[in-house]
């Protein structure tokens, strides 16, 4: 242990400043174990608040895992998920716990381990980490119907639920629902096992944090970006790419890609897209003039048997600007291959050199880029992408271009402010204006003399 002298004030102080920011900066998730079988984790293993596990650490912390009796693993993977989500949406539901049926899974089981922060970096590849440590028979579940899940006992069992977002938009309403839905999934999956009187460990976590943050550079990844984006610091997972031969000739990425069909039924695509990617791309196509990205999708949720989504892009030179442009034309739904839906988009287009970036893009009125429907069956479907960026065409390096983004300058805050500072310059000029145009009487009455006479002609 290094000793610390007084003389070393200053110099210390510095040093814990710069290790202070360092540890704000680590990008993490809360995550919780709980397990059928006792003494799986000891006591002493609890951490100190403000300590962020690392990919070691937590590699040490999931030995009870592999040398249980039962090997049974179940993986509950939020896509995003913050600490303060805890704090927030309890305090936002008011008396109403919505994460009761976790906590009370938590208290009743013979042994858990609460983890407030582990390092992204490990949670990003824990499902491979998984998949390397011992030769499991792999499971994703995919809808509420757990009562059909088949479980070997005799051999090593990782089932995988993807929980629904608990973002999916700007409506607290879907949050509640997102929030209710998904303790259904752990209610009804983990009952169903302990009446089979099957041994089970659990891990529930997500792969990035949320919105929710307490991080001192919140404000700079708030912040607008016009003509770039820092993908190299906010991309948590690369973004998918198709290839033509040898070289990638499409790239995207949402931080948050969600569908709701019937307004009722909620489709997460993410990790399905851009973590596990199990999503089907051999049907896009590219080409210097035109563009169609394709993903395909196999029992998305219960109900749906196929999903594709199309993104049609072109290539054209406008004369007024001198310069080839980027627009995506349209977006295409294709459900169980019948049902055809067709979104006309606005405002989303960039220089040919450059990717586009835009913060939300959807169906919702409130969005700077919309998807308008184009026909009945789009009616039925609600799209959500967050932080979308795409690029179709001049990819060089394998990697996006310059974003050209979708928020204008002049915002409507900007147009609000403009205005009324306008109208408040106006009334100041006014008024300064009447200011000199007051005059003075050319003579006074004097109470001495005669009465000061004024004939009508002045």
């Amino acid at each position: 242990m290094t000793q610390l002298y007084s003389a070393a004030a200053a110099p210390l102080v510095c040093t814990l400043a710069v290790l202070f920011k360092m540890s704000l900066s680590v990008d993490h998730v809360p995550m919780l174990l709980w397990s059928t079988q006792r003494s799986q984790w000891n006591l002493d293993t609890a951490l100190h608040e403000g300590h962020v596990v690392s990919a070691q650490e937590l590699t040490v912390l999931l030995q009870p895992v592999f040398t249980q009796n039962s090997r049974n693993l179940i993986l509950f993977l939020h896509d995003t998920l913050s600490i303060g989500d805890f704090t927030y949406l309890s305090e936002f539901y008011g008396n109403k716990n919505p994460f009761q049926n976790v906590q009370e899974i938590l208290q009743s089981s013979p042994s858990s381990l609460v983890l407030p922060a582990v390092d992204c970096e490990a949670t990003k590849y824990l499902l491979s980490f998984l998949l390397e440590s011992g030769y499991w028979k792999l499971t994703n579940i995919t809808n509420l119907d757990v009562s059909q899940l088949e479980v070997n006992t005799s051999e090593p069992n990782l089932l995988v639920v993807q929980l629904q977002p608990l973002v999916s938009g700007l409506n607290e309403i879907s949050t509640l629902e997102a929030v209710a839905e998904n303790e259904k999934i752990i209610g009804r999956l983990t009952m169903d096992l302990q009446e089979r009187g099957i041994h089970f460990s659990v891990i529930y976590t997500a792969v990035r944090p949320s919105r929710i943050s307490r991080r001192t550079d919140v404000v700079r990844e708030l912040r607008r970006q016009l003509m770039a984006t820092e993908e190299d610091d906010s991309l948590s997972y690369p973004p998918l790419n198709v290839t033509a031969g040898n070289d990638i000739c499409i790239l995207f990425y949402a931080s948050n890609f969600s569908l709701k069909a019937n307004s009722s039924v909620l489709i997460d695509l993410t990790n399905a897209t851009f973590v596990m990617q199990n999503v089907d791309i051999s049907s896009s196509e590219c080409s210097d003039i035109n563009t169609t990205l394709s993903l395909k999708y196999t029992k998305p949720v219960n109900g749906i048997s196929s999903l594709e989504i199309r993104f049609l892009m072109t290539n054209k030179f406008y004369g007024g600007s001198a310069r080839n442009w980027s627009t995506l034309d349209s977006v295409e739904i294709v459900q169980d291959g019948e049902k055809f839906a067709k979104f006309n988009v606005s405002v989303i287009s960039a220089p040919a050199e450059y990717s586009f970036h835009c913060q939300l893009v959807g169906t919702s009125n409130l969005y700077p880029a919309r998807l308008i429907p184009s026909n009945n069956e789009a009616k039925n479907w609600d799209v959500f992408i967050s932080r979308l960026q795409i690029q179709g065409f001049n990819i060089e390096n394998n990697q996006f271009s310059y974003a050209s983004d979708c928020t204008g300058f002049f915002t409507p805050g900007i147009w609000m402010g403009l205005v009324t500072s306008i109208i408040l310059l106006w009334i100041l000029a006014y008024g300064i204006h009447m200011i000199m145009q007051l005059t003075t009487n050319s003579r006074f009455d004097d109470p001495k003399g005669a009465a000061l006479s004024v004939p009508q002609t002045e």
